[in-house]
């Protein structure tokens, strides 16, 4: 198992960095496995292995890696020292450099209308606090379950035969008819009248 050195520069490092070691050496304990037999590995087919094993490796090229660092654009960098000159400026700030204020409390007193309406309020919860029960009736309740009328219930009927009529409508028994368009064009009297009209 590692062991890192991991320096604590605040409280919170104290207490996760036991937290994350323990979680760690129990991982490792849950996860240590048998090394798998000879007879369980992967079977590698005949002409594969063949061909790995006379492989030449004299028939690669040499390639040169060419790493790429990607520098940040003018842009980015000033807008980091400014982030830097912001943190800064605030971690070095001089509080002496501030000056001693009293804050003034304006005291805003209620119109007649709110206080009207307070008063209102609060006779009404007095109203309710001070309701005595005592005086009231006792009452029975009647439930009453109205049927709907004769002329309610055909009119149900009715609606529920229209409907069940559109719903099990069959179209077969319609007969075919050929639609006979008719466009009556004015005669030549009606033109002699409109022409002198």
């Amino acid at each position: 198992m590692h062991k890192y050195n991991l320096e604590q520069r605040t409280p919170l490092a104290g207490i996760l960095l036991p937290m994350i070691a323990d979680f760690a050496r129990s991982l490792t304990m849950a996860c240590s496995v048998d090394a798998p037999s000879l007879k369980d590995l992967p079977k590698v087919a005949t002409d594969l292995k063949s061909q790995l094993e006379g492989f030449n490796q004299s028939c690669l090229r040499d390639v040169d890696t060419n790493e790429k660092i990607v520098l940040p654009s003018a842009e980015d960098v000033a807008q980091e020292k400014q982030h830097n000159a912001l943190l800064q400026g605030v971690e070095q700030f001089q509080t002496s450099s501030l000056r001693k204020t009293e804050t003034v409390e304006k005291i805003v007193l209620p119109n007649a209308l709110d206080v009207a309406a307070e008063k209102t309020q609060k006779s009404l919860f007095d109203g309710i606090e001070k309701f005595d029960a005592t005086r009231l009736k006792h009452t029975e309740t009647q439930e009453k379950n109205p049927l709907p009328d004769k002329d309610a219930i055909e009119a149900e009927k009715e609606k529920n035969k229209f409907l069940n009529g559109i719903e099990n409508f069959d179209p077969t028994k319609l007969k075919h008819t050929e639609t006979c368009e008719k466009n009556p064009l004015p005669t030549k009297d009606v033109i002699e009248q409109e022409k002198t009209a």
